[in-house]
């Protein structure tokens, strides 16, 4: 049985037990009441010899954590922890990002299976790294960082609220990014062109309204005649990813094509694209949108949109990826306005980028601005 002993200068009491190998050991209790104070000793004395298990250590602990406060440890299993966590996070972020959440955390009780209706003390390290590594034959590697973003939210969450001491995910590595993954790309003009030739009247708006405003697909589908100035030339929103609010002045082909190819509303609810704001207020979303947007590549002959079996993998696997989609209007209008030499604040506040990071991932030089930046080099 261990025993206890004081230092003259502490108030706390020390057990005095052996281990498993008989080696002595003394260790502080942290607590100047003897009866608590044995208790810990005892405990201690039996995690050194090996004779309780996880679970054991669990409940001793929260034995002597009760007698102390009163109250249990706070506890809960991955799934219920997980279903609270995404509860409060849908009150406190955009639906888009909870659902992002949702679908992360989905992937990550999938994984765990039956065990996730452990507690969530029993989820190590290398559950997290099992979970990262399985992702990445399904999907691309900013899809599986993502995912483990999430799942590195949640184990943070969990320690902050007192459920863990210890952090599984804190120092579990993104994955590295893929070298050989397409990439967006802007849009050259004799595409944009053939594009508008195939399209129906409002998806020529679309197009139009995305090249010169570079906004995204979901904002433009949003927009009601409240949002066009046509008196001051302009177009004034909020954006729906980051709540921006952005004014900008309208380019004269988009105020000619708003004058003379758009109907005139005088109802400022109105939509600008009766359409597609339909289907956005139905999903919430513009998957939908996007996918319709995948059509008219097609059948532009631009790269087509790829179903789950376009290689023959299903659901599960990872999907090719497009290198054209609607938001390259937004590749592209900021790479034409650079190329135009227009200041990089003026983009950035233009199609409201919020540093100048990631404003240069948007910005593709052209070749035309690189033959010239070589023509520039001196002849010797």
């Amino acid at each position: 049985m261990a025993s206890l002993a004081r230092y003259p200068n502490s108030p706390y009491w020390i057990a005095c037990f052996r281990d498993e190998n008989r080696k002595q050991c003394r260790r502080s209790t942290h607590e100047t009441n003897r009866r608590r104070a044995q208790n810990i000793a005892d405990t201690m004395e039996q995690v050194a010899k090996r004779k309780l298990n996880a679970r054991r250590i669990r409940e001793a602990v929260n034995e002597i954590y009760r007698d102390v406060s009163g109250q249990g440890l706070p506890h809960a299993s991955v799934a219920a922890y997980a279903a609270a966590w995404l509860g409060q996070k849908k009150l406190e972020c955009k639906a888009s990002s909870h659902e992002l959440y949702e679908k992360g955390i989905n992937k990550f009780l999938a994984f765990l299976g039956e065990r996730a209706s452990a507690d969530l003390c029993d989820i190590e390290k290398h559950s997290i790294v099992g979970f990262r590594d399985s992702l990445v034959p399904k999907v691309s590697a900013k899809t599986a960082n993502n995912d483990l973003k999430t799942i590195k939210m949640l184990f943070r969450a969990a320690r902050r609220d007192e459920y863990i001491d210890v952090d599984p995910a804190e120092f579990v590595p993104v994955l590295k990014r893929d070298s050989n993954a397409v990439t967006r790309r802007p849009f050259n003009l004799p595409e944009l062109r053939r594009l508008l030739e195939i399209a129906d009247q409002e998806w020529q708006s679309l197009i139009l309204f995305g090249l010169y405003t570079g906004q995204r697909l979901g904002d433009l589908a949003a927009l009601t005649w409240a949002n066009v100035d046509l008196a001051r030339s302009e177009l004034h929103l909020i954006t729906r990813k980051r709540g921006r609010r952005l004014t900008i002045p309208l380019a004269t082909p988009l105020r000619e094509h708003i004058l003379n190819h758009l109907p005139a509303n005088d109802a400022p609810d109105a939509p600008v694209h009766p359409r597609a704001f339909a289907t956005l207020k139905k999903d919430k979303r513009v998957r939908h949108l996007s996918a319709q947007f995948g059509d008219l590549l097609a059948a532009a002959g631009l790269p087509p949109k790829l179903p789950h079996q376009s290689r023959g993998i299903g659901r599960d696997a990872r999907r090719g990826t497009l290198d054209l989609s609607f938001h390259c209007l937004r590749h592209t209008a900021v790479s034409l306005l650079r190329d135009a030499q227009v200041p990089e604040a003026a983009v950035m506040e233009l199609v409201g980028h919020d540093s100048v990071e990631i404003s240069r991932r948007y910005t593709h030089v052209g070749r035309e601005a690189l033959s010239k930046a070589v023509d520039a080099l001196p002849t010797l």
